[in-house]
């Protein structure tokens, strides 16, 4: 007697090389989803710190005009930096750079002001800063309860 189950019949793990996908196809699906960054444009990349009571951010953002390429705004504990670069074009030219919409929205710390918000930009690099006042709402900490397998408490 033996313990081996029967033999199934040979599989291919790959299908057979008619059934593949047209490679033309499956690239021309994949150029029209839409940019994995955001649905609005590429995102602008960042930092930010809050330190000694003053939330700071700081975004990427070379080539643009601040005065006429950039909004910021702030509403609802976020704050939202939207911005535009035009493409110039040149004939016989090669661009790698990213043109057209650029879109950030970071949630604030609590406590932020977001009346008392500043702005500035140098060398392509724009930078918010706003004051944060100190929770006056304690830290809680949650207690961790244990379950046995069965669902008692311990």
């Amino acid at each position: 007697m033996s313990i081996l189950s029967p033999r199934r019949p040979h599989q291919a793990l790959l299908p057979t090389w008619p059934s593949l996908p047209d490679w033309s196809d499956l690239m021309a699906r994949f150029e029209s989803m839409p940019p994995w960054t955001s649905l609005e444009g590429h995102m602008i990349r960042v930092e930010e710190h809050l330190d000694k009571g003053r939330y700071t951010l700081r975004a990427e953002l070379p080539g643009v005009d601040p005065d006429k390429d950039v909004d910021i705004s702030v509403r609802d504990g976020q704050l939202t930096i939207k911005a535009e670069r035009s493409q110039r074009h040149e004939e016989g030219a090669r661009s790698e750079f990213h043109y057209g919409s650029f879109y950030r929205s970071m949630p604030l710390p609590a406590g932020a002001k977001e009346d008392d918000i500043d702005a500035t930009y140098t060398d392509g690099i724009l930078t918010v800063t706003m004051p944060v006042t100190e929770s006056s709402t304690p830290e809680k900490h949650v207690e961790i309860k244990k379950t046995t397998p069965s669902g008692t408490t311990d």
